[in-house]
């Protein structure tokens, strides 16, 4: 008996674990905000960032951009687009909130934390995996990835 209530909380868990691991269904309208509440004063331009951060390891910012991909799993990350057809990706801070699939072309301004990180080749699979990259794209990854990493506080959709 007590084998048959475990299974069956097991059950519960896996539901609810498949229920939450989708992103979320808020609509992406100019003017909504997702996590920390973001203003649009002062943005810089995402296409400013390397300038921006030259000199500096890390550096709180303030950027807008047009929003490329969203993670199709959660919406636990997203990129932003640059002009030379390279991207910033963007991680939420601490995890703490998600963003809908729906933001994808959209203009957001987002508030965080700016880092130069080099990325494993591992950690570029994983989200090479949650985009529903193809195997073939996935093991062509092969070298680590020298970037500037978002973690926003707030993101704000203004058009």
């Amino acid at each position: 008996m007590k084998s048959k209530s475990i299974f069956i909380l097991l059950l519960f868990v896996a539901a609810a674990v498949c229920v939450n691991a989708q992103p979320p269904k808020t609509p992406a309208t100019p003017g909504t905000t997702f996590g920390a509440t973001v203003t649009a004063d002062n943005a810089t331009a995402v296409a400013e960032l390397p300038n921006l951060m030259a000199d500096k390891q890390q550096a709180d910012v303030k950027v807008t951009g047009k929003v490329l991909d969203v993670c199709p799993k959660k919406g636990c990350w997203m990129t932003l687009e640059l002009p030379d057809q390279s991207t910033v990706f963007v991680k939420f801070k601490d995890y703490g909130f998600f963003v809908p699939l729906e933001l994808i072309g959209k203009t957001v301004v987002l508030e965080g934390q700016a880092k130069k990180i080099e990325t494993s080749v591992a950690e570029l699979k994983h989200y090479a995996e949650d985009a529903k990259k193809s195997k073939e794209e996935i093991e062509a990854i092969t070298e680590p990835k020298k970037e500037i990493r978002l973690t926003a506080n707030g993101v704000l959709v203004v058009k």
